[in-house]
């Protein structure tokens, strides 16, 4: 089931006792795990730069639809952005409930994936109800126009405290975040009409406050204000650095 909703990967309820294993390390693996997998030693098709591994982590080379590790062998399993590449996601889903406890999965949200489409992604991804909705691209995909992935991921991020504002505090907005414990709730290419309408036709009132729900004026001002306070530490940190 979720446990909850991470502001980002860097905010995971890992223990410092924690075995844990990253699926799919790729270009940029989480510093906490102590094991990194990955199916593509050599080619960099899936990533966007050459296999990183980090001096006290393990590298093994293997499946993420086939680990070879014991029932429970870890105590958290991590799996970033990896879940919408892979071609059998409920295998893949249920070898990270097999071999851990609890975990955490990030893959693009709908919106991320219409944004700065990959090639590479086989799945439309959004979580309803607490679930992990998974839908086949080619399926559903139309052509979305041109990719602002370097508009939406580099130039804003740098550039603007608005947006910043906006991603912290919108957490699904790009991205689905999905903190889980003891078993991951998904559905593979639903039929029913409550979840395939997010992913053919017109986001209407009633479907946007559903995946964003509404709050109330002083929980935005304060979250706004929190995120604010965020950047601004950041800003110093980095600005002392230099």
């Amino acid at each position: 089931m979720k446990s909850r909703n991470p502001k980002s990967r860097n905010h995971l309820n890992i223990r410092k006792s924690d075995h844990v294993l990253e699926v799919g390390g790729g270009h940029n693996p989480h510093p906490r795990a102590n094991v990194v997998v990955d199916k593509y030693v050599e080619s960099n098709y899936h990533r966007q730069s050459n296999l990183k591994v980090l001096k006290h982590q393990q590298f093994i080379e293997a499946d993420g639809e086939n680990l070879p590790f014991k029932t429970k062998e870890f105590d958290y399993a991590i799996s970033s952005h990896v879940l919408e590449h892979t071609s059998d996601p409920a295998a893949f889903l249920n070898e990270q409930m097999r071999v851990a406890d609890r975990g955490y999965i990030e893959v693009p949200s709908l919106i991320g994936e219409y944004l700065f489409p990959k090639k590479a992604h086989r799945w439309l991804i959004l979580k309803l109800d607490n679930k992990l909705i998974l839908m086949d691209k080619e399926k559903y995909w139309f052509d979305g126009g041109p990719d602002l992935g370097y508009l939406f991921l580099t130039w804003l991020p740098k550039t603007s405290i608005a947006y910043k504002l906006l991603m912290d505090t919108k957490a699904d907005f790009m991205t689905v975040r999905h903190e889980w414990q003891d078993n991951i709730e998904f559905e593979i290419n639903p039929t029913d009409e409550k979840y395939t309408r997010y992913f053919k036709g017109y986001w209407n009132e009633e479907m946007v406050q559903h995946y964003f729900p509404h709050r109330s004026n002083l929980h935005e001002f304060t979250d706004t204000l929190r995120s604010l306070g965020k950047i601004i530490q950041r800003s110093i940190f980095s600005f002392g650095k230099v």
